[in-house]
């Protein structure tokens, strides 16, 4: 789909959001512009802008640029090539406006993830069928090229598994409580305080933004129609500073973790929290840093770590974008044309692994024995068991299981409070092989 491009011919863009991404774009492309030009073979400018308040004070000399405050009338200006889309939202004037500037024969770059992850399928179809280009590196882990690896790097290999740490803000908290000893509440506040989080801090610490993020990854590494509604979600307000010292204890560290495979139930994707060994690349990720996993047939594993949000890292994935485009370098949206795109069978969690169970075991005879006895009759056996001091009539029991199914362990949870020696509400989290 590549084509020649003059080379005194500038490549134009037009900006819809002039937040921390869309400034970021501005400046680097003021600050480089002869870089760009050599590299692109052609002149990358910017000819227009838009945003809600044109009066606010952005740290940018913006002057030089035709303003439109609807990003609509930007999309569909005719000294604009390509639509950089950073406004975010799944609704309203981002979906318009995409779907404006490709109808418009426009190409698009969006670091907009949720965008995405509803309506993926849809604008990579009309996108396709206008010979134009989506490009989207910018909406997952920021400044890691991700998008880029599996779409070309990787297009030789029959993807296995794709996994990682997606959400700087919920791996800050982890840290976080486990560096100070802080409880998630106290950390999620601090969060909140240094601005962190969302304006619906759901998005992340529910997991949902780092879930559009998988759903994304594997469309691309499965060949599939991205299938957000298919991600089991479940986020970190349930992780106490118990599990992270107790799973400490026992080598390993809680993250929030995505995890898509192809599995011969169908496409299993989820988005929860995991124990990863504490000495694996992921156990040992701390702050804001993002990290994505991925394993091929051919490649084997490769990690790919870096700054996963922020004005510098995004917008330089937006603009790796754009070079593309001014390069003439077009592929389909999702690595492969959208019609052949399957629509995967969803799994939930069909591949076997080992389970983190935490009890607070009531100080009786034979306490232990009887839940032993549930988890074997339930189908899960004990690798490792760990027991602490009593505290007044009942202790905390860590036991490793060998690797097992979800539907196994939920078996054993909703069978042990009838043997009246657990009390309170036992934890499971699932145990990632790395």
């Amino acid at each position: 789909m590549s084509a020649p491009v003059p080379s005194d011919k500038p490549l134009r863009l037009g900006i819809a959001g002039l937040g921390t991404v869309g400034i970021g774009v501005v400046k680097i492309v003021q600050r480089h512009a002869d870089m760009l030009a050599a590299r692109a073979g052609r002149p990358v400018q910017i000819t227009a802008i838009s945003a809600r308040d044109r009066t606010k004070n952005r740290d940018a000399d913006l002057s030089n640029y035709a303003w439109e405050s609807d990003p609509v009338a930007l999309a569909m200006r005719d000294d604009v090539d390509v639509f950089v889309e950073v406004m975010g939202g799944h609704e309203g004037a981002a979906k318009d406006a995409t779907e404006a500037a490709l109808r418009a024969g426009k190409d698009v770059v969006t670091a907009n993830k949720a965008l995405l992850a509803h309506h993926g399928q849809a604008l990579a179809e009309l996108a396709e069928g206008l010979n134009r280009a989506i490009r989207f590196e910018a909406a997952v882990a920021g400044g890691i090229p991700v998008i880029k690896v599996l779409t070309e790097g990787l297009a030789g290999n029959a993807m296995r598994r794709v996994m990682g740490v997606m959400n700087g803000t919920c791996n800050y908290i982890l840290t976080r409580m486990e560096e100070a000893g802080l409880p998630y509440d106290t950390v999620f506040e601090e969060a909140r305080q240094l601005g962190y989080l969302e304006a619906d801090p759901n998005l992340d610490v529910g997991g949902i933004d780092a879930g559009h993020k998988l759903a994304i990854l594997a469309a691309i590494a499965f060949g599939t129609q991205v299938s957000f509604d298919n991600v089991v979600l479940e986020g970190i307000g349930r992780i106490s500073i118990d599990d992270i010292r107790r799973a400490g204890d026992l080598g390993y560290k809680i993250k929030l973790l995505g995890v898509a495979q192809m599995t011969g139930r169908g496409l299993e994707q989820r988005m929860t929290p995991c124990l990863v060994p504490s000495s694996s690349p992921l156990g040992q990720l701390t702050g804001g840093t993002n990290m994505v996993v991925l394993e091929g047939d051919a490649v084997g594993q490769i990690v790919l770590r870096g700054a996963g949000a922020g004005e510098g890292p995004t917008a330089s994935a937006v603009m790796g974008d754009v070079m593309d485009l001014a390069r003439g370098l077009r592929l389909p949206t999702f690595g492969q044309p959208a019609g052949s795109l399957m629509q995967a069978t969803p799994a939930v969690t069909s591949v076997a692994a080992p389970y983190y169970l935490r009890l607070q075991l009531a100080d009786k005879p034979g306490a232990l024995a009887k839940v032993a006895t549930i988890l074997g009759e339930s189908g899960v056996s004990i690798s490792r068991l760990r027991q602490y001091g009593h505290a007044d009539t009942s202790a905390p029991v860590l036991i490793v299981t060998h690797k097992t199914t979800r539907d196994a362990i939920d078996h054993a949870l909703a069978a042990l409070p009838a043997t009246r020696v657990v009390e309170g509400e036992p934890v499971a989290i699932r145990i990632e092989e790395l």
